[in-house]
């Protein structure tokens, strides 16, 4: 029987090769980004280019119209997020938002107070999340058919309660609340930052984010835990249309009137804000506060295309593009596919994690040989496989 002879690896290589490996794995740690850390990278990119590409952006003037025209989508963004972290969506809240103005419009033209204006209306909104919320649980249809069917009966019931023309609002008290400032600062933006600090504290330290999270990452696991699954989903597309209806109430304070035709296309933006800020649309992940940003994002993006004078038509696409792109970065693990083909690609490239050619251990037989590529054994290895048998 032939027996090889190999010269016996050094003492210390192996613990060369894990004080290496453990060497690189702190830098990693150390140095890694995370998901905020991206998207504040990306909201600084777009500033950047903004600034480039027009001498306008940064004004003072222009940078106080991003802000205020992304206050509802940030709103209605936080109102998204709430539902998409529970695995859901909520389609109908462009449509809940419209109707918010014109109910606010007609109950103020009737001579009704601010106070009862915006009870009642945010009543009506917070009944048709109810209302979504109920046909998802209870009745088990799927989240974007109930919600796509409330877009089409809100946007519906709009048009019905409007009769017609878009109603003009009058009611000063109204427009200083909803359209006014305080102090420098839009009443719009103080609502928005508002209503995202108090999501905010919720999601993080209150129960119920916390059940929100659990619900979204595995739903049946929270139900065997006692979670109040059914519950907690009706509350958050109720949280949803409630949300909807304070942003067709800062609509209705900008624009001065109720009309059944805003909000359109507000559904989208919301999505794109939630997903762009990092919100997994398979649920239990994000934060309310990323969601505000990506709004911001989404508003940045929007603004630089309307000064250069792209078209609304392009716009559409850009938009689009842009969705498709956050939800393969976030939904579909796309910045954890990238990393994975950088360190293949470096590995090809470079051999170990250290830059040294990768080999196998000393003790441990090569599984190929060259005269093995064809899957042929040679008549060597032949011979060394019965000579190994006959010693037995």
């Amino acid at each position: 029987m032939s027996v090889s002879t190999r010269s016996a690896p050094p003492a210390d290589a192996p613990k060369k090769r894990l004080g290496s490996a453990k060497g690189n794995e702190a830098a990693r740690r150390r140095f890694k980004i995370g998901p905020p850390g991206y998207l504040l990278g990306v909201f600084v990119l777009v500033g950047l280019i903004g600034s480039l590409m027009s001498p306008h952006f940064l004004t003072a003037r222009n940078l106080e119209n991003i802000v205020v025209a992304a206050s509802v989508v940030a709103v209605l963004g936080v109102a998204q997020f709430i539902v998409i972290v529970t695995r859901g969506i909520d389609l109908s809240v462009g449509s809940v938002a419209a109707l918010a103005t014109v109910i606010a419009a007609v109950m103020l033209r009737q001579g009704n107070g601010v106070l009862i204006t915006v009870v009642v209306t945010l009543a009506a909104c917070a009944l048709a999340g109810l209302i979504n919320g109920l046909l998802v649980v209870y009745a088990r249809i799927a989240p974007f058919v109930a919600t796509l069917a409330m877009l089409s009966i809100a946007r519906g019931v709009a048009f019905l309660v409007q009769v017609g023309t878009l109603i003009v609002i009058s009611n000063q008290d109204f427009l200083n609340i909803f359209g006014g400032r305080t102090g420098s600062v839009p009443n719009v933006v103080i609502i928005a930052l508002t209503v995202t600090l108090v999501a905010a504290f919720v999601m993080r330290y209150g129960s119920l984010g916390r059940r929100l999270y659990a619900l979204g990452g595995n739903p049946e696991a929270a139900r065997l835990s006692g979670l109040p699954v059914k519950r907690d989903q009706v509350m958050a597309y109720t949280t949803s249309g409630l949300l909807a209806g304070l942003a067709g109430l800062m609509l209705a304070g900008r624009l001065s009137q109720g009309s059944s035709l805003v909000g359109q296309g507000y559904e989208l933006d919301s999505i794109a804000a939630a997903v762009v800020g990092g919100t997994s649309l398979f649920g239990g992940t994000g934060d309310p506060i990323s969601t505000v940003l990506g709004a911001l994002i989404i508003g940045m993006i929007g603004n630089i295309m309307n000064l250069v004078g792209i078209q609304s038509e392009p716009q559409l696409v850009i938009r689009g593009l842009v969705i498709l792109l956050a939800v393969f970065l976030t939904s579909g693990g796309g910045i954890q596919r990238i990393r994975a083909a950088l360190s293949k690609l470096r590995t090809k490239q470079g051999g170990g994690s250290d830059g040294s050619p990768l080999s196998p251990p000393d003790d441990v037989p090569t599984s190929r040989r060259p005269d093995l590529e064809e899957g042929t054994p040679s008549s060597e290895a032949q011979s060394e496989s019965h000579t190994t048998e006959g010693t037995r």
